[in-house]
């Protein structure tokens, strides 16, 4: 599949801190990139680089094939940035606001007018048109900060933390919208700590760390790079030191702890493990409830691969 954008050897450092060293990144068209990683690892410079609105020490930044500079304003006008910090003038009103950033890149009237009423539409703002910004909900906030950045049909969108600090019906209505944006064509990049998010938008991820790309693939090729595979939980009264050891015995076990009245058990690679579990409770008369298994999310990739939790 074509990349859209491809980033070679990218190098940026402040002082004797080297922020971004030697990355590679592919983002593929019509995809949306999911670009991990904890604070300080980079996503940042990286994403500024990518706009030029920072310049790198070396490499290479090519959006649809062409170098990009300060200067590239015919790639630029294809681009549309959705940045953490809401952005928007509190003296305009809701469609003023969208109506302004719209008019930096389309200067017709009647086709700016359209693409602002789709843009209302997609967003869910009909019902708050001639509201000043201070009058908004935080998720009504939000959603014109990104009505303010997509407007203009942009064939690129950068996300960044786009959900932080919304209501749940505000941030279901954020996630629907960037799906219905890349069904249309929009090719995205997103940045969040809800890994929850990231898993059920991203075609591709990415998790950078100290400037690195330290690991990529799919949300579930990613799983497949660490040790444990299952994860089992159960409440029991305590158990005595003879069973636990027969528990441990489970040749695919790597881990077992008791938090509260639930133990929890991690498991590697391997067959049965919950029917095993479960044969040795039984047969050694141990009462439990609450038993699950689970798979391993993709916050416990990042966690084995970064040692760190993605934090505001």
């Amino acid at each position: 599949m074509e990349n859209i954008i491809e980033v070679r050897g990218l190098v940026k450092s402040y002082k004797k801190l080297k922020a971004v060293d030697n990355l590679d990144l592919d983002v593929k068209k019509g995809k949306i990139l999911g670009l991990l990683g904890p604070n300080g690892s980079g996503k940042s410079t990286t994403i500024n680089c990518m706009l030029a609105l920072l310049s790198k020490d070396s490499g290479s930044i090519k959006i649809y094939g062409k170098e990009m500079t300060p200067e590239s304003y015919d790639i630029k006008e294809k681009i549309g940035v959705v940045f953490q910090d809401v952005g928007v003038y509190d003296e305009l009103s809701v469609y003023e606001n969208i109506d302004y950033f719209c008019g930096l890149y389309i200067k017709d009237k009647k086709k700016r007018k359209e693409l602002i009423d789709e843009t209302i539409d997609l967003v869910g703002l009909n019902d708050f048109l001639k509201f000043k910004p201070k009058e908004l909900s935080g998720g009504l906030l939000r959603r014109l900060n990104i009505a303010c950045g997509i407007a203009h049909k942009p064939e690129i969108i950068i996300f960044d933390e786009p959900t932080v600090a919304v209501d749940p019906q505000s941030r279901n209505n954020i996630l629907e919208g960037i799906k219905k944006l890349n069904e249309k064509g929009a090719t995205v990049i997103y940045t969040s700590h809800y890994m929850d998010e990231v898993e059920e938008l991203c075609d591709d991820i990415v998790i950078i760390d100290r400037g690195k790309v330290i690991a990529k693939g799919t949300s579930e090729s990613l799983k497949d790079l660490i040790e444990v595979n299952e994860k089992v939980s159960f409440a029991s009264e305590i158990i005595n030191e003879d069973v636990i050891e027969k528990i441990r015995a489970i040749d695919s076990l790597i881990g077992i702890e008791k938090k509260d009245e639930f133990y929890h058990l991690s498991f590697t690679h391997g067959k049965d493990n919950l029917i095993k579990l479960i044969n040795i409770l039984n047969e050694n008369s141990i009462n439990y409830d609450s038993l699950s298994s689970e798979s391993p999310s993709l916050n416990d990739v990042f966690l084995s691969l970064t040692g760190k939790e993605l934090r505001d």
